[in-house]
């Protein structure tokens, strides 16, 4: 793969107005009840955007989250809007095509809810660290003696605020209540929780297991309904189920290769962040484009 070879779209600057540009996605208006999302090949470690994008990341969290949106549209509806082409200006479809296909969706302008909705199978990260000091995590007690990475007696729901700059904070049901109301909340986590085992069941039999992962909903006509990216390698912990073993880190199908780099290097995680050598890039688009082709059993389209 020669890596400085590849078109990769580190952002998108559309004739359109740009609500707002995160540390991966562009989102523009189209007209007052519609947005067009564009994934870049942006990549952020440690909540600091790289300066190399990694290829077709981009199109496979995309993609990912247009085949899980499918997948789930019989227990939720979702913001998909259909085709971009047959919606935005001409002008635009015909300057910018080649820019955004594969990585964007046109959808529905819905109110999104003030938590990311996370969902936690398995006992790693931050919430094994909340483990080791409370014997807890983030409030739900769990048994005794467990090992890091250790499959939990059941998934449980672990929402947070969402944060413009560094980490979301964990935050108990009742503020999910108090910011969203009862019903809502009762909704929201009710789903999360029906999700996540029915993706984990279907990721299993593909030889990838889904650790952890959040879910955000929005507000469409005074429904709940399920809109940004789904169960993508950004928003999820997935770890290759054939050497999974408890007791340790996980290697897993994402962003891993690059914080193991930046770890070693010692950087000190604050911007600039380091320009990453050519072989880390390209053994990070190529883990991106193995979880999608391990879940879809179809190739990339860029």
């Amino acid at each position: 793969m020669a890596i400085g070879n590849l078109n990769t779209v580190k952002e998108t600057k559309l004739s359109l107005p740009l609500i707002a540009r995160g540390k991966v996605r562009d989102i523009y208006a189209v007209g007052n009840d519609h947005l067009l999302m564009i994934t870049s090949d942006r990549l952020s470690a440690f909540d600091v955007v790289l300066p190399n994008p990694i290829p077709y990341k981009g199109c496979v969290l995309n993609q990912v989250s247009l085949f899980w949106f499918d997948y789930f549209k019989s227990a939720v509806s979702n913001h998909l809007a259909g085709d971009y082409k047959k919606h935005l200006p001409a002008d635009v479809v015909q300057k910018f095509d080649s820019e955004i296909r594969g990585r964007s969706m046109f959808v529905k302008r819905a109110k999104p809810l003030s938590v990311e909705c996370v969902v936690r199978g398995y006992l790693a990260g931050s919430g094994w660290k909340d483990y080791l000091v409370t014997g807890k995590v983030c409030g739900h007690a769990l048994p005794k003696g467990m090992k890091q990475c250790g499959k939990l007696p059941e998934p449980i729901f672990t929402p947070a605020t969402k944060e413009a700059t560094g980490h979301d904070i964990n935050i108990d049901f009742e503020e999910t209540v108090r910011r969203e109301g009862r019903e809502i909340a009762e909704k929201i986590k009710k789903l999360s929780i029906e999700l996540y085992l029915k993706g984990s069941e279907y990721a299993e039999k593909k030889g990838i297991i889904i650790a952890d992962t959040k879910f955000e909903f929005g507000i469409l006509d005074g429904k709940v309904i399920l809109i940004d990216e789904v169960l993508t390698p950004d928003s999820s912990r997935f770890w290759p189920k054939d050497i999974y073993e408890p007791g340790k880190d996980q290697p897993s199908f994402d962003k891993q290769i690059v914080r193991n780099y930046l770890l070693e290097i010692k950087w000190n995680q604050k911007p600039p962040a380091p320009t990453l050598p050519d072989v880390i890039v390209e053994k990070t688009s190529e883990a991106y484009q193995d979880v999608f082709k391990r879940l879809t059993g179809r190739n990339l389209s860029v």
